[in-house]
């Protein structure tokens, strides 16, 4: 059972509540934005500059355009409020690990650096998470360190 399944906060409130929490901790900046089959949103906390890409579900998924009991075809309005339903599932999900996640930074349990480290947005757009999982898919593969972070131990030096 996914979390807020059957939630019927709406996914504008819980935007709302993500932005309100980041002030809350110290965020200085926030945006939002989205397109088809994604939402993204970033914020500045701690000097870091910070993104969430928030993918959203198909709006042509069988899951929405049939029922789940019999598996009959939906009509479009039916089908819209199936997808509205897994979206405002999506963004209290969000807004439950963003909070969460401040928490525990706020706690001590670990640092802004520590919690955020994945969604940091390099110079170059990409976040640590989409630059770093690769080489560590590779490493996994190889059983060696990528030649350019030697300094991790375990790796081959050159």
């Amino acid at each position: 059972m996914k979390y807020a399944a059957q939630t019927e906060v709406p996914a504008d409130r819980s935007r709302s509540e993500i932005e309100k929490t980041l002030v809350r901790y110290g965020a200085t900046k926030f945006m939002y934005g989205w397109e088809d089959d994604a939402a993204v949103i970033g914020f500045v906390a701690n000097g870091r500059h910070i993104r969430f890409l928030l993918p959203l579900p198909d709006k042509t998924s069988r899951e929405f355009t049939h029922t789940p009991e019999r598996g009959t075809l939906r009509s479009p309005g039916q089908a819209m409020v199936a997808w509205e339903q897994a979206c405002k599932q999506k963004w209290r999900a969000l807004a439950l690990y963003v909070k969460a996640t401040l928490e525990a930074v706020e706690s001590g349990i670990v640092t802004f650096e520590e919690a955020f480290e994945a969604h940091t947005i390099l110079p170059n757009g990409q976040t640590v998470g989409q630059y770093i999982q690769p080489q560590i898919r590779e490493a996994y593969l190889t059983g060696s360190m990528p030649k350019m972070l030697p300094m991790l131990g375990g790796g081959r030096r050159s």
